[in-house]
């Protein structure tokens, strides 16, 4: 014992010289103190995303699972800001995970991977030649090889599970019945001094793109070469034009027939009754399967054993914002069933399973978009993942599903979930009013294309606000706080206004109207979803209809109010900016209050009537109008 009763006395170790490897562990040491100091100072260093950094993230896309399941095939595109252009290149990751590899270089942009059956090349769309057109790469090394070189560009390629047959499209002139006539159409229009349009019906533009009285058709086309045979000749868009819609075209598994969305029982610029119809690869007559529904049948997919075909459905004509059913068609027995009866949102892109028999697919929910799944022989929807998930495919062996992921903070990049596994907690979603990641555990990341850059920059996740709005529901916002955020400071704040307007403010990456951008500027950032917006129920999307500047409007000074009560929020500077329906709202904003601060419309509607007659925007924004045109017009 120590003297005097204290703690014992320590032993004195006797003193040594270092011995063989004490430096190397020294330095070991050393080394790790010096990773997990710059580590810290890393964290701290975090910075705002800038215009720089948004336009270096590498956007992912499209991945494909071959047919061994074992690989991925995907899409990344990069921009270069010098050269004000971006560029796609398909790449190639294990779906295990694991280092990507890319496999297409050089001039020209590339997309659309697909794989052939035996998974010993992928087909892809490529403007390496100067123009659009369909290329093959075996996979295992070796060049691409040109297979179309058809005058009027090919785009949108498939390739038939278990058969050499490709399927593409192309914007073609009706009456020309083969390249040459198309070549010397399109070669008179080039060479013609005069540049006017003579636009002598509805549609006559799609976004940026001229129609120029050309439709879009089918073409089949053998991956050995050969020419291109037509399979929807004549005055009709065959598949139908979609914006951001799946695919409105398959082929069948065996690759002798093809399943495409036509509109033919009416002008499509004042009908939405969209049919599927059927047509041999060999060529012949359509033959129309959905004639008995009014409205718009879209997206076909054939069920790996060929007998299925499952597709969207909606049910009322003239109405482009209908609730998006999830339908399927027996080849054998000719007869439909629905699949997601008594589901009450929106079915957006889906994916059969191995066995025939299962659908996984997505839909907005609160702004998110689970995975869901129902089945042929058990029409019962079950939510399954949570998240804002997108893309799917399922390997082979019915075990894994593939899919995008995004957030207000991460950038698309390529999950894996295991199917068995999977349970509705396995999600990302809201707890309290924050978003949160909910491990149990979450699905791996295959892609880490973004994973450094992101690292760096200092960007706070969504919260969910809840207010009480028009008609007396409940009405959700998002709220994104600024860099370095400090509650006992005062920050601007800006309402962001959403188009569509049957659309919605979800927790997901988007390159235009980004929450981060505005926020790294020191902005509070607020988007509400108001009356109108999907991932609520279809009743709460209609109730819009008729009443554009009635019950959103209500909404979003709700949604307002709060803001301005945040005690970080200095309420005599506060904004609000939108797009399409945003910029209307913007404008009505502008005549019936003087809350905000500034106000920023970007293309917004400015007269009702001649949006009407255009036709531009077809069933969805006539049916929004024409019923409550004069109602809304006369609103004080």
């Amino acid at each position: 014992m120590a003297e005097g009763g204290g703690r014992p006395a320590r032993a004195r170790r006797p003193r040594r010289g270092l011995l063989p490897g004490d430096s190397m562990k020294i330095l070991i040491r050393l080394e790790l103190v010096l990773a997990l100091l710059a580590g810290c100072g890393l964290a701290h260093a975090k910075r705002p995303i800038t215009f720089e950094d948004l336009m270096k993230i590498q956007r992912i896309s499209d991945p494909q699972v071959s047919p061994d399941g074992k690989w991925i095939a995907y899409v990344q595109v990069a921009v270069d800001l010098a050269a004000n252009k971006h560029s796609g290149h398909i790449w190639l990751v294990p779906t295990s995970g694991g280092r990507a590899r890319q496999l297409t270089q050089g001039e020209g942009s590339d997309s659309r991977p697909r794989w052939a059956p035996d998974g010993q090349s992928l087909a892809f769309v490529s403007t390496r030649s100067g123009n659009s057109q369909m290329w093959i790469l075996p996979v295992g090394g070796g060049e691409a090889r040109q297979l179309t070189s058809i005058t009027t560009q090919a785009d949108g390629l498939v390739w038939a599970a278990k058969a050499d047959n490709l399927l593409f499209t192309s914007q073609v002139y009706a009456d020309c019945a083969d390249d040459e006539c198309n070549r010397k159409r399109l070669e008179e229009a080039e060479k013609s001094k005069v540049k006017a349009r003579l636009i002598h019906e509805l549609l006559f533009r799609h976004w940026m793109e001229w129609r120029d009285d050309k439709y879009s058709h089918l073409f089949v086309v053998s991956p050995r070469g050969g020419g291109p045979r037509d399979l929807t000749p004549g005055a009709f868009d065959s598949p139908t034009f979609f914006l951001g819609a799946p695919d409105g075209y398959a082929i069948s598994p065996d690759g002798t027939e093809v399943c495409f969305t036509s509109n033919r029982t009416g002008h499509p610029a004042w009908t939405t009754n969209n049919d599927l119809y059927l047509v041999s690869t060999s060529g012949g007559a359509a033959r129309n399967i959905t004639e008995d529904n009014p409205g718009s049948d879209a997206s076909p997919q054939y069920s790996p054993n060929g007998r299925y075909i499952a597709y969207t459905s909606q049910a009322r004509d003239g109405y482009e914002s209908d609730l998006f059913r999830l339908r399927v068609y027996d080849r054998e027995t000719h007869q439909i069933k629905d699949l997601t009866a008594g589901f009450d949102q929106w079915v957006a892109s889906f994916a059969w399973a191995p066995d025939s028999d299962s659908l996984y697919f997505v839909a907005p929910e609160h702004g998110t978009q689970p995975v869901f799944k129902t089945s042929v022989s058990r029409a019962k929807v079950e939510k399954v993942l949570g998240g804002m998930n997108d893309e799917l495919q399922v390997t082979a062996d019915g075990k894994t599903l593939i899919f995008t992921r995004s957030s207000l903070t991460q950038p698309a990049e390529i999950y894996r979930a295991f199917l068995p596994t999977i349970t509705p907690n396995s999600t990302r979603g809201f707890e309290g009013d924050i978003f949160i990641g909910v491990v149990s555990p979450p699905p791996p990341q295959i892609t880490h294309a973004n994973d450094a850059l992101v690292a760096g920059l200092d960007m706070n996740r969504a919260e969910l606000v809840v207010t009480k709005g028009a008609l007396d529901a409940e009405i959700q916002s998002l709220l994104v706080k600024p860099p370095g955020f400090d509650p006992a400071k005062k920050y601007p704040a800006i309402v962001l206004i959403h188009g569509g307007p049957q659309s919605a403010w979800d927790d997901a990456w988007g390159y235009r109207w980004n929450a981060q951008m505005f926020a790294s500027h020191g902005y509070v950032v607020m988007m509400t979803n108001f009356h109108g917006s999907t991932g609520y129920g279809q009743k709460f999307v209609e109730e819009i209809s008729g009443d554009w500047g009635g019950a959103p409007y209500q909404d979003l000074m709700a949604a307002a109010d709060y803001l301005e009560s945040l005690p970080y929020v200095d309420r005599t500077r506060i904004g609000a900016a939108g797009a399409s329906f945003g910029g209307f709202m913007i404008d009505w904003i502008a005549t019936h209050t003087d809350r905000f601060k500034a106000l920023v419309s970007h293309d917004g509607v400015y007269d009702q009537r001649s949006m009407y007659s255009s036709g531009v925007c077809r069933g969805r924004i006539r049916n929004s109008t024409r019923r409550g045109l004069r109602r809304t017009l006369r609103r004080p």
